[in-house]
């Protein structure tokens, strides 16, 4: 029920990762496409305004241009119609009817008025019953006027007739209705190419943020992995940029993270494990304790009996006396509050052997120092006595009597190496993997005979990792064991040996 709970959780949190980065995706796609749109569309439309520009310039310059041919023609026939006394009035339709032919296959037109009434409009101008003249530009030259009707667009010139024939006036009617069907055929192909752009942009735009926010996908998918409590999760790294840049860091952080995580669960796991010996180191004696007084209280016991029965409790409470001191040994060593000294390996021993010489002697067992040259490690005399002697005991309790523990002190390349050796009874391999854990003991039941309580090793390493040593052990079952201390060699006896 509870994985199940996880794994829904999981997916809940997946899930939020992954929406957020495709709500993130869409906003910034169709930011980017209405901003591309917008910036598409003004465009067109200014290049279809400068097309329509250049257009209605060529158009109006060729009406002019044909304004003005026609007006001068025109001018030299209404002159020769009056040196013949013919009415200009009257004829003018035949007049204009050449011109007009001209004009007609192009759609364009004209009209000739005189004192301000039409008395000539061709078949374009016809229609345009209450057409207005162009505004007059007081200074003689052409007026110019773009006019729309329900279905085409015309450009009209007016210009009047110089002295003596300025009651006369042309107007050439332009036909637009080309240059706008074209202009709006151009515009149209343009807007339908900018929407085909606009697709072909849609597509590129999509694909190209697939690629750039799918490593921010996968770093906030991965994210919500490791807040789901999967520490295993990694991100692919691809390219050099600054992307790359980010999913390599955060390989390196859930790297971190797991590495901590692990660490926090053996340590829990260890605390949970001590905690669980203790328990049971403790309850083993206390009940034996509590058994044997209720024994003597109670039943009809003989002196002897009597004796024994204290004697047994007075060698378990010392067991739970040394089982104390060793706990509170741990939890000093656990401060790291130590002064560091350049301790002699010599007094070392010296120290050591008038403690130890006097256990080995009880059990019949040769104790012998070997120290074949002046040596120095680097750390505390008090805590290197309990690391040294802890082990020795060790040796006394594994060897039986008539046997030998040599210590020993010698230098090898850069590590100063103190040995333990006993012909004792040796261990399994699978012994050592568990021997420095806390309470466990090789032979439970000689152990609780000599009074151990399985914290010695545990105290042992302890002091080595503060003196930053290495702590081995190698072992034969029925040929005995060697226990090696590896210290780094300290700085002055480097640059003695080294001088030398």
């Amino acid at each position: 029920m509870k994985r199940l709970q996880e794994k829904r959780s999981s997916r809940i949190v997946w899930a939020a990762a992954g929406g957020m980065g495709i709500k993130m995706k869409k906003r910034t796609f169709f930011v980017v496409l209405v901003l591309f749109l917008v910036f598409l569309n003004s465009m067109i439309l200014i290049v279809s305004l400068l097309i329509l520009r250049d257009k209605l310039s060529a158009v109006r310059d060729k009406c002019l241009a044909e304004h003005y041919v026609i007006a001068s023609s025109l001018i030299g026939d209404i002159q020769a119609l009056e040196q013949r006394g013919t009415d200009v009035k009257e004829n003018m339709d035949k007049l204009m009817r050449s011109y007009s032919r001209y004009l007609q296959g192009r759609g364009d037109g004209l009209g000739v008025s005189f004192s301000g009434e039409w008395i000539y409009r061709s078949p374009a101008l016809i229609h345009k019953e209450n057409a207005a003249f162009p505004p007059d530009t007081g200074n003689g030259q052409e007026r110019l006027v773009y006019m729309e009707n329900e279905d085409s667009f015309v450009l009209c010139v007016y210009g009047r007739f110089p002295a003596p024939w300025q009651d006369y006036g042309l107007m050439y009617i332009g036909n637009l209705n080309d240059v706008v069907s074209t202009w709006r055929h151009t515009k149209n192909t343009l807007f339908l190419a900018g929407a085909a752009v606009l697709l072909v942009m849609a597509v590129f735009l999509f694909h190209f943020l697939n690629l750039i926010f799918r490593p921010l996908r996968q770093i906030s998918i991965a994210s919500a992995r490791i807040a789901g409590g999967n520490y295993e999760s990694r991100i692919p790294v691809r390219g050099k940029d600054e992307i790359a840049g980010v999913a390599h860091n955060f390989n390196l952080m859930t790297k971190q993270v797991e590495i901590q995580i692990r660490q926090l669960q053996e340590i829990a796991e260890q605390k949970q494990q001590f905690i669980d010996n203790f328990s049971h180191e403790l309850r083993i004696p206390l009940t034996a304790i509590y058994g044997y007084a209720e024994y003597i209280q109670k039943a009809p016991i003989s002196e002897e009996e009597r004796y024994e029965c204290t004697q047994f409790i007075m060698s378990e409470c010392d067991r739970l006396r040394n089982m104390a001191y060793q706990l509170l040994d741990m939890a000093l060593l656990s401060r790291d509050v130590r002064e560091e000294e350049n301790c002699s390996v010599g007094a070392l021993f010296a120290q050591s052997k008038k403690v130890m010489y006097v256990r080995a002697a009880e059990k019949k067992i040769k104790l012998s120092y070997v120290l074949p040259t002046v040596l120095v490690i680097r750390g505390s005399m008090e805590q290197l006595l309990i690391l040294l002697n802890n082990l020795i005991d060790n040796a006394i309790k594994a060897s039986g009597p008539e046997k030998e523990i040599c210590v020993s002190a010698y230098q090898k390349e850069s590590r100063i190496v103190v040995e333990v050796k006993d012909d004792g009874i040796g261990m399994e391999a699978e012994q050592l993997e568990h021997i420095k854990e806390a309470f466990y003991r090789v032979d439970k039941a000689r152990s609780r005979a000599g009074g151990g309580t399985g914290l010695g090793l545990s105290i042992c390493e302890k002091i080595v990792q503060l003196h930053r040593a290495r702590l081995t052990f190698d072992s034969r079952p029925g040929k005995g064991t060697i226990v090696r201390l590896y210290f780094p060699q300290p700085m002055e006896e480097k640059s003695f040996t080294s001088s030398q």
